[in-house]
């Protein structure tokens, strides 16, 4: 389905250079509306909701919805053992390369981190996956119906675990950074390096909710793979839940606030929410209406997506656009420069996936 690859490609575009196109535009054009936008590809400090603490999440519930898509022609073609063995294979290799991409034994053992971006994905993806073959029933909504629970167990788990159960010095119900139990744990039960001193935003507590996340996005791909559903009436499904998942969940942060590192059960209802809308857009225009042509260049990041964010963790494409852009090049353009720099990077991304993309390269995991 176009409307997946696109809708990834779009959001793995903020990390491979779309984020310091926007950051250039701000310093080549002060004002508020390109300092709003600058703001919105900053990560909170802790509590609340930009547009780049939805590219996590974004990407874990696209993770979902395509797991529907892929383990069900497993299923079809090759038997559920077949199935089994792809999340367990897949599931291995996203955590090993998670491990290398941040070090691995490049330095020290000390230095290795354990759980990160790329390891949280993998255990999404394992759990979630599992889930799904277990729970797998013959008719789709009876599957979304064991999965919609098994999400409320894992969400209101969470939130009791964080709010009831009693931290050391601080006490229950505490939320703050340090203070509360998914820091706590990590502190004490996650060895090696942690990104954030002596805990980490993907840590051990937290990873329960992010599977919930992962688990919306497997709701939303039974829906859009049924076939007794008419695609109009899958997009106002989907944009209803959205709506609906955004109110609960900042209704929830109310008492339970919407927090990124710490992965709240609010922050995976608001994120979710958010990226059922963006899916009911990007259906919709382009499955429906059929306008594509735009979305051409996301769905070439989309279609090798971890390949390009690995790739660009090693090369150095400001670096190289530099060398095409810089030096009397930069000159001529003054206080633009950066920003020609910045578009030369997203160009340089666009030339590979689309390249990659035509010769029907795909780095798949």
């Amino acid at each position: 389905m176009l409307a997946i690859d696109a809708l990834r490609g779009f959001d793995m575009f903020w990390i491979i250079g779309g984020e310091g196109l926007v950051f250039a535009l701000r310093a080549a054009f002060p004002g508020k509306l390109t300092t709003l936008l600058a703001t919105q590809m900053e990560h909170v400090a802790w509590e609340g909701l930009r547009f780049y603490d939805l590219i996590f999440p974004l990407f874990v519930f696209i993770v979902g919805v395509a797991l529907v898509f892929s383990l069900g022609r497993i299923l079809e073609s090759h038997g559920r053992a077949a199935a089994f063995k792809r999340v367990l294979v897949r599931s291995l290799v996203l955590y090993i390369l998670g491990v290398a991409y941040y070090g691995g034994l490049a330095k020290t053992v000390g230095d290795i981190r354990l759980l990160g971006v790329l390891q949280r994905i993998a255990l999404c993806y394992l759990f979630a996956g599992l889930l799904f073959l277990l729970l797998r029933r013959e008719k789709w909504t009876r599957t979304a119906l064991a999965l919609g629970i098994a999400l409320a167990v894992l969400l209101v788990a969470y939130w009791a675990l964080m709010t009831f159960v009693r931290v050391p010095v601080w006490g229950a119900g505490d939320y703050a950074e340090g203070h509360n139990l998914a820091n706590y744990l990590d502190s004490r039960y996650l060895p090696l390096f942690k990104w954030d001193g002596d805990h980490d935003p993907e840590g051990l507590l937290s990873t329960l909710p992010a599977i919930g996340t992962c688990l919306l996005g497997v709701l939303t791909g039974l829906l859009l793979r049924s076939q007794d559903m008419a695609a109009q009436r899958k997009v106002l499904w989907l944009a209803g839940a959205g709506l609906v998942s955004l109110a609960l969940g900042y209704l929830w942060g109310l008492q339970f606030p919407v927090i990124k590192k710490i992965w709240t059960s609010s922050y995976v209802l608001a994120a979710g929410g958010w990226s059922a809308l963006l899916l009911a857009l990007f259906y919709q225009v382009i499955e429906i209406w059929h306008w594509r042509g735009w979305a051409m260049p996301f769905v070439w990041i989309g279609a090798n997506a971890i390949m390009l964010y690995l790739l660009f963790s090693i090369v150095d494409f400001s670096d190289l656009a530099r060398r095409f852009l810089g030096g009397p090049v930069s000159l001529l353009f003054g206080r633009y420069a950066d920003l020609l720099v910045a578009a030369g990077v997203v160009a340089l991304v666009l030339l590979l996936a689309g390249f990659l993309y035509r010769r029907r390269v795909f780095i798949r995991i």
